[in-house]
């Protein structure tokens, strides 16, 4: 007994090794291929912008790679689980270790050590990486990739509290400043308070809104008061910031977790349109690296038998299926944001469905 358990742990730790192995060894071969086709394709960008090589690193690169790493780690988890696993099939490895007396469900356990691993990696880097290296990346594809395109956003109509409606005619999100701004304040049906300003615009030292040629019209009953500020300016305190008027789609992903649960409260309350974004968003972060359990499951149960053709039916099968994958999670992104569908039920959708999928392979795999 004590000699199995000794082969058992040799064996997990061959399994562990592999899985890993050839995780991490594709994982930086696709990486590599992707930053030189992005490289090739962004050239004249960086040429244009005068960049050195260590800015473009630090600019750029340090943002996209760890963004390239989260999309293509669900991909890169499942090709590498079933190219080491078809190739132990392949070579009649898994049929003296199934045929010793060790279960599929015992076999199975160092693919979910290394699977949990993937998946603590992959949680903490969506939680407190990837919001930071998006901000990097995002920055420059707005102020340099896309900088031809719309950045004014205009008609804006918000509530900003229970009592708070402001309006803005359009703003500016390059440099931060709004124009023909207005803000009322009511007290149940009752005007209260309106304030009126040709330009606004944002301190992000100060963090404070700085008002331009503004007037003040305050309302106490059939009393009323006028405070003219022609020519003038003014610092306030508003509880939104310029990310509230942003035209650009990537935002949400450069914020921390605390920026997005603090938008998604405030959001409750102004009823912009964004909710649905917002928490697909922060459902993402936290169940998408699920997948890397349920890749897993599918990958073993489908490669794990030996099959005429060797290693490349199953790889070919493989990368159709993770393909199909992906495919899913942006179809259902797409019914979450634009459809109505619900975010949570969106982002666990896919993994529910692979999941009864690779349940079902699972009860087909050679015991």
């Amino acid at each position: 007994m004590k000699y199995i358990r000794q082969r058992l742990k040799i064996i997990d730790g061959f399994i562990i090794g592999k899985y890993l192995g050839t995780f991490v060894y594709t994982l930086v071969l696709f990486v590599i291929i992707i930053v030189i086709f992005d490289l090739s394709e962004k050239l004249d960008d960086f040429l244009e912008k005068d960049m050195t090589i260590w800015q473009t690193i630090t600019d750029y690169y340090a943002g996209s790679i760890p963004f390239y790493v989260n999309m293509l780690s669900p991909l890169i988890n499942f090709i590498a689980v079933i190219f080491f696993t078809a190739k132990m099939a392949d070579q009649t490895e898994i049929v003296p270790i199934l045929s010793g007396g060790v279960s599929f469900n015992r076999f199975l356990r160092p693919y979910f050590i290394s699977a949990f691993i993937i998946f603590s990696v992959n949680l903490l880097s969506n939680l407190y990486i990837l919001p930071y290296t998006n901000r990097i990346k995002n920055k420059f594809e707005n102020e340099v990739i896309d900088k031809d395109k719309a950045y004014t956003k205009t008609n804006i109509h918000m509530k900003i509290d229970s009592n708070t409606y402001i309006y803005l005619e359009n703003f500016d999100n390059r440099t931060n400043i709004g124009y023909r701004f207005s803000l009322d304040k009511f007290k149940g049906d009752i005007l209260k308070k309106k304030l009126v300003a040709d330009q606004i615009s944002y301190d992000s030292v100060k963090r404070v809104w700085r008002l331009t040629n503004y007037t003040v019209r305050n309302v106490d009953g059939m009393k009323e008061s006028m405070i003219y500020g022609s020519a003038l300016q003014k610092d306030t305190v508003l509880d939104m910031k310029p990310d509230d008027f942003s035209v650009y789609q990537n935002v949400f992903e450069s914020m921390s977790g605390k920026e997005l649960s603090d938008k998604i409260k405030k959001e409750r309350t102004r009823g912009s349109g964004i909710m649905s974004d917002l928490l697909f968003e922060q459902y993402k972060r936290w169940f998408q690296p699920l997948s890397a359990f349920i890749l897993t499951l599918i990958g073993v149960a489908l490669s794990s038998r030996k099959v005429r053709g060797g290693v490349g039916l199953p790889l070919g099968i493989g990368i159709i299926l993770s393909f199909a994958y992906i495919v899913f999670n942006q179809f259902a992104k797409m019914f979450s944001t634009k459809g109505g569908l619900s975010p949570l039920l969106a982002v666990l959708l896919p993994t529910i469905f692979f999941g009864i999928l690779g349940l079902y392979l699972l009860r087909r795999a050679p015991k």
